[in-house]
C-alpha cells in the first residue's frame, strides 16, 4: 500500500504518496498541474502524442515509431478479367530521444500547514508557467529542424517567396510578412501535397507583431473572419487562405541562420537585420511526435530540518521528434519556416 505524508483528516492538508520507487507525488496536484498546463501551450498542442509508457525504464533513451508514406504505385481502373494489382507502402522509422524535464520551488512546512491553497498558487503561478515554456521550447526546436524554408524573393518582394529544401535560406528577409506572402506559401504547401492539419485548414504560429501587417491587410478588405472554424486552437486569432493563425509571445524573436546569441531558455532575442519580420511556422498534419513515458506530475522533496524545509517540483519524462524530415519528395516534409539568413 502507498505511504502517505500528511493527514487526510486535517482541513486543507496535502497528501503525498510513495510510488514504491522512492518518489513522493501528489495525484491530486498532478491533475491540477496538467489541467492548468494544457490551455497554455502553443506548439505542444500540435504534437502527435504517442504513449511510450510501455517502453519502460533502463532500456535506452531512443524511441522509434513507423512513419507511413504513400503507395509505391497509383491505383487505377480495373479490367474485368484481371486481379486487383498489389503495391507496397513506404515505411520509414522515426526516432526521438526520451528526456527528463523538471524544475522545483522550495517552501516551508509552515506554509503547508497554514493552507494547501498557497501551495496550489505556487504550482499555478510558477510551475505551470515554467512547464509550458519548457515543453514549448523543446517542441519549437523540432519545428525548427524542418528543411523547408521560405523567404521573400530577393529579400524584399511583397508577393513572391523563394523555397529552399536544405534547412537554411541564403536570403536576408527584409520585408514585413503580408497577405500576398500567405497566398504564395499556401500555394507551395498545396502543390507539395502537404495534408491539412484539420479539415481543410493548415495552421501557422508566430508573434503578434509578425502577424500584425497580415491582419491589417486582411481587415482592410474585410476578410479576416473566423467563419467556418470548427475547432478553435489555443492562441488562434483568425483564418485566411486556409490558414489558422496562432499567436505566441514567449519564444523570442529572430534567431536567423547566422545567429550565435539567440536562446529561448534565457529569453535572448536576436532580431533579423532591420527587424522587419521574424520567424513563423506553417504546417499541415504530422508535425512533431511526442513520446510520453512519464506524464508531467507534481513531486515532493523529502522534508529536511525536521519537516520545516520542503520543496515541490514538476517532473516529466518525454521526447519530441520531427515526424517527416525528408524534403526531397514533394509529399514528405510538412512544416515550412518563414526564415532569414541574417
Amino acid at each position: 500500500p502507498a505511504i502517505e505524508l500528511g493527514d487526510k483528516t486535517m482541513p486543507g492538508a496535502l497528501v503525498w504518496e510513495d510510488d514504491g520507487e522512492g518518489t513522493w507525488y501528489s495525484d491530486e496536484l498532478s491533475k491540477f498541474l496538467r489541467t492548468n498546463l494544457q490551455p497554455l501551450t502553443k506548439f505542444r498542442q500540435f504534437c502527435d502524442a504517442k504513449d511510450a509508457m510501455d517502453k519502460g525504464l533502463h532500456r535506452g533513451s531512443l524511441y522509434h515509431w513507423n512513419v507511413y508514406g504513400d503507395t509505391a504505385s497509383q491505383g487505377r481502373e480495373l479490367d474485368e478479367r484481371t486481379a486487383i494489382p498489389e503495391t507496397d507502402i513506404g515505411i520509414d522509422q522515426g526516432q526521438l530521444t526520451i528526456t527528463e524535464y523538471g524544475h522545483s520551488v522550495p517552501y516551508t512546512g509552515k506554509l503547508e500547514a497554514l493552507a494547501r491553497h498557497d501551495v496550489e498558487e505556487i504550482i499555478k503561478k510558477a510551475l505551470v508557467n515554467d512547464a509550458r515554456k519548457a515543453f514549448d521550447i523543446a517542441d519549437h526546436a523540432q519545428f525548427k529542424l524542418t528543411k523547408l524554408r521560405v523567404a521573400p524573393t530577393s529579400g524584399t518582394s511583397t508577393t513572391a517567396v523563394t523555397l529552399t529544401t536544405n534547412a537554411a535560406t541564403a536570403t536576408t528577409n527584409d520585408v514585413a510578412m503580408g497577405a500576398d506572402h500567405i497566398k504564395a506559401i499556401a500555394d507551395l504547401m498545396q502543390e507539395r501535397n502537404i495534408p491539412a492539419y484539420e479539415g481543410d485548414d493548415y495552421a501557422c504560429i508566430s508573434h503578434p507583431t509578425t502577424w500584425r501587417p497580415v491582419k491589417n491587410d486582411l481587415e482592410s478588405i474585410n476578410q479576416y473572419t473566423d467563419a467556418g472554424i470548427g475547432r478553435i486552437f489555443r492562441g488562434e486569432v483568425g483564418r485566411y487562405e486556409g490558414f489558422r493563425f496562432i499567436e505566441q509571445n514567449f519564444i523570442p524573436k529572430g534567431g536567423a541562420n547566422d545567429s550565435t546569441t539567440w536562446d529561448p531558455y534565457t529569453k535572448t532575442a536576436d532580431a533579423w537585420n532591420n527587424a522587419k519580420s521574424s520567424w513563423a511556422f506553417f504546417f499541415g498534419a504530422d508535425t512533431v511526435a511526442e513520446a510520453i513515458v512519464v506524464p508531467e506530475e507534481i513531486r515532493s522533496k523529502l522534508p529536511g530540518d525536521y519537516g520545516r524545509q520542503k520543496g515541490i517540483a514538476w517532473y516529466g519524462m518525454t521526447g519530441f521528434g520531427l515526424v517527416h524530415v525528408d524534403a526531397t519528395n514533394t509529399d514528405e516534409a510538412r512544416v515550412l519556416m518563414w526564415d532569414s539568413a541574417a
